[in-house]
């Protein structure tokens, strides 16, 4: 399946799932940026007293592995959600900005270097 259709197919899904339970009146924009903020909050919490030098070990073993994951998930399903409330096609918008971003920072010139936000 290209990345597209899966896109396309997770959108279908999560709208589904939330027509059966009649949930759509509560996913004004507003609403769910907040419940995507509170989604990336318990990721962080995760690795919140992890050292940077020791995550991606810890979080290689099952069990925080999995934790993680599932904290991914919500984000990307309420990160579908507010795409489709908006009617934003993430997969060009993703394009778009790597495009934007191959463009700004040519590897050449930031290799190895954290470029300033500017």
């Amino acid at each position: 399946m290209t990345e597209e259709r899966e896109i396309a197919q997770l959108t279908r899904l999560v709208r589904e799932f939330s027509t059966e339970r009649d949930w759509q009146q509560f996913h004004d924009p507003k609403s769910v940026i907040l419940a995507l903020v509170g989604e990336v909050g318990e990721l962080a919490e995760l690795f919140q007293w992890v050292p940077a030098s020791q995550a991606a070990e810890r979080f290689a073993a099952p069990d925080r592995k999995a934790r993680a994951a599932e904290e991914m998930a919500d984000i990307l399903v309420y990160l579908v959600c507010l795409a489709d409330v908006l009617g934003v096609d993430l997969g060009s918008a993703a394009r778009a900005k790597l495009a934007d971003s191959h463009r700004r920072f040519a590897a050449d010139e930031v290799r190895g270097v954290a470029p300033d936000k500017a």
